[in-house]
């Protein structure tokens, strides 16, 4: 198949990858049997079949994908990388009965447990699980009440050394008083002006909100002011999590989640909700009208028994529904077989939430949200694009082609299966060795750090 066009000269890191069945995505979707992949620094150069870029391109370096499936990185649309250190923790008490509680005795009581090593740490150790599982952008969603100010820089230090691509913020909340309002506030505009002056090609940055529970009218205004004073800044918050989010903001204002937020200027193109459950078909309206972007965990929502986004008539109205984990495992190949299954299960209908709609969320619009943020196309084989690619070791049993793509996807693959990620070029594991980031130190430290983070919330949860 001709390749789709090149882009610029080759410079000194020029190498192709060859040999691979290339899946693009992208507006050209195709796969490619013994495809190749031109990489010329960050970027993509040329794509098309190994035969027509070794000729291209003769003189250069070659890495054999040995007939493994070559494919773009996977985005992770919303995530806690501070949620690392809940895993095997004991909570004080009866089990939790409902969202509120897990709220206010779980992440609540995390989140002023964390302090600066803490955060490192938590964050090191979600980004080793995207590396090995191919998640190669993702949208981090932080809080860490006890350390704010500075703390969205020590996770930007763990991304750009780790080499991952990802766009940070600070969630505001009045849960903790007028002081720690007031930082997430500062965290926020600091964090936001250094990406810009910086301008990183894997870092960026939302304003980040917690929710509208935890939000007062006064503090909705302060942020949104914040956000026009540096124009063209959107916000990362939680929406209708459950039903106690809608339940309180309709008791203390008298409107609607989304509503509420629509009047604070806290909608539009720049901005992500995550959850967006007990939503009505007005508020689906408001969130399309102002093209915010509305992310979708189906693993999390589960778990906390907050109910089941009605995304199969988001996708039909063509809304911007986008996947994320909530802070689960970054293996989101897990993500798309629960997003796949639990629609079924919760309409009683087999044909809800066909694998190719998953697939729309996953590749199609989280790769649209991800080339919003960044400075050029991503999660896409095409040229021009950053060269975030992954190699999967999977050989099908049956025939492999665009349009049964999505049910191989869904019954045949899974992140445990990546061999190898390449975030802008650069190979972060190659062979499932993991080259810029030592995990068994990384695992060893945060496992001290845990316990020592643990002390803190029993302590908090004795008050």
């Amino acid at each position: 198949m001709a390749n789709v066009g090149t882009v610029g000269t080759p410079g000194a890191s020029f190498y192709l990858i060859t040999h691979g069945r290339v899946i693009t995505f992208g507006e050209e979707h195709r796969i490619i049997e013994d495809g190749a992949v031109a990489v010329d620094g960050s970027v993509i150069h040329d794509v098309g079949t190994t035969q027509e870029l070794v000729a291209r391109y003769p003189d250069v370096p070659h890495v054999d994908a040995r007939g493994q499936i070559v494919m773009p990185g996977l985005i992770v649309a919303h995530t806690h990388f501070y949620g690392t250190f809940a895993r095997g923790m004991y909570i004080p008490g009866p089990p939790m009965k409902n969202f509120l509680e897990i709220l206010a005795r779980l992440w609540w009581q995390l989140d002023r447990s964390l302090d600066e090593e803490g955060v490192r740490y938590s964050a090191l150790v979600p980004i080793v699980d995207a590396i090995r599982h191919g998640a190669t952008t993702l949208f981090d969603h932080h809080a860490s009440n006890r350390f704010v100010d500075g703390s969205l820089d020590v996770i930007a230090d763990v991304v750009l050394e780790s080499g991952v691509r990802a766009c940070l913020c600070y969630e505001v909340t009045d849960r903790d008083g007028p002081a720690v309002t007031e930082a997430g506030i500062r965290e926020n505009v600091r964090f936001i002006k250094r990406v810009r002056h910086e301008q990183h090609p894997r870092l960026a940055a939302t304003f980040g909100l917690h929710a509208g529970l935890t939000l007062s009218d006064e503090t909705l205004e302060r942020c949104a002011a914040e956000a026009e004073s540096l124009g063209n800044v959107g916000f990362h918050i939680h929406v209708a999590e459950g039903p106690f989010d809608q339940d309180h903001t309709l008791e203390t204002y008298g409107v609607r989640a989304v509503e509420r937020l629509y009047q604070h200027r806290i909608l539009g193109p720049d901005t992500i909700v995550a959850h967006a459950i007990d939503i009505d078909a007005w508020e689906m309206a408001l969130l399309r009208e102002t093209g915010t972007w509305v992310s979708h965990q189906p693993r999390s929502n589960m778990n906390n028994a907050v109910g089941v986004a009605d995304i199969p008539t988001m996708l039909r109205g063509g809304m911007k529904v986008v996947l994320g984990n909530d802070g689960f495992s970054n293996n989101m190949f897990t993500e798309m077989h629960v997003a796949y299954l639990v629609h079924k299960v919760h309409r009683g209908d087999p044909r809800a939430m066909p694998a190719d709609q998953v697939l729309r969320m996953q590749f199609f619009n989280n790769a649209r949200l991800a080339t919003h943020f960044f400075s050029r196309p991503v999660g896409e084989l095409t040229p021009g694009a950053f060269a975030d690619i992954i190699f999967l070791d999977y050989d099908p049993p049956t025939p492999l082609t665009v349009d049964n793509l999505p049910w191989h996807i869904i019954f045949g693959v899974d992140g445990t299966r990546v061999t190898s990620t390449i975030v802008g070029g650069r190979f972060l594991m190659r062979d499932g060795e993991l080259l810029t980031l030592d995990e068994e130190a990384i695992m060893a430290r945060a496992r001290e750090v845990a316990r020592q983070t643990w002390e803190r919330f029993w302590e908090l949860s004795k008050g």
